[in-house]
């Protein structure tokens, strides 16, 4: 079977908030996000059981959906991709707004956002699909939205383990020109064919000769978190 037929099915990216019983705060990127019906307005969403995310709107039973915009810089989709709401507050130098259920909706790159209430669930192994319905909802910017396809295609990004649509790459045959190497964290590679616009790294500069000051473009780590690949 060949799992990267899945790839051509469209998805977008989303930043998913929610918040505790206590009141705190967290959010994280997804991509399953999906309109059900239209009357009346129902959204679902798949969220990893592993992810603190999963957790909050398990006890609010809130979420809402942020749509990021196509121009939507790496780091901030590392930081509520690949950071965990354990370890940081991703909200933190965040601008955001409380929602009408009092739901922390991310403004930073939302080109629309929805809140919704949650009125069924249903367990699908390692996600829960929470449905909601949608109590709010607003158009911010005019901009196209990051499509799953061109985050990949053109950010170059990469998904999480914990995301419903994780395909681990196989390692390629081909003979390589550079050495390439792949951030520990979150699965970043490194093509020195290809380089790094969005830090003005540009094609041709081996790892070895990136400035020591330089990080993971996705989620920041630093070069010493990368590995050489095969």
């Amino acid at each position: 079977m060949n799992k990267k037929a899945l790839h051509k099915i469209s998805y977008g990216l989303y930043v998913v908030s929610s918040l505790s019983k206590n009141g705190e705060y967290n959010g994280q990127i997804a991509n399953t996000v999906f309109q059900i019906t239209s009357e009346p307005v129902r959204i679902a969403v798949s969220l990893n059981k592993e992810n603190l995310t999963h957790k909050y709107v398990s006890e609010s039973g809130v979420f809402s959906v942020s749509v990021l915009a196509q121009d939507t810089p790496l780091k901030f989709i590392g930081k509520f991709g690949f950071k965990s709401g354990r370890d940081i507050d991703k909200f933190e130098g965040t601008e955001f707004k409380k929602g009408t259920l009092g739901t922390p909706i991310v403004l930073d790159h939302t080109i629309a956002y929805l809140e919704a209430k949650v009125t069924d669930k249903l367990d699908v192994g390692t996600h829960t699909i929470f449905v909601g319905d949608v109590v709010d909802a607003d158009v911010l910017l005019e901009k196209p939205p990051m499509t799953y396809d061109y985050y990949h295609k053109v950010k170059r990004g990469t998904a999480p383990k914990t995301a419903p649509t994780y395909i681990e790459e196989q390692k390629k045959t081909e003979k390589k020109t550079y050495k390439k190497y792949r951030c520990k964290i979150c699965g970043y590679v490194y093509d020195p064919e290809l380089g790094d616009a969005s830090q003005d790294i540009k094609a041709g500069i081996p790892f070895e000769e990136l400035p020591d000051d330089w990080t993971c473009p996705v989620c920041g780590a630093p070069k010493e978190d990368f590995v050489e690949i095969d």
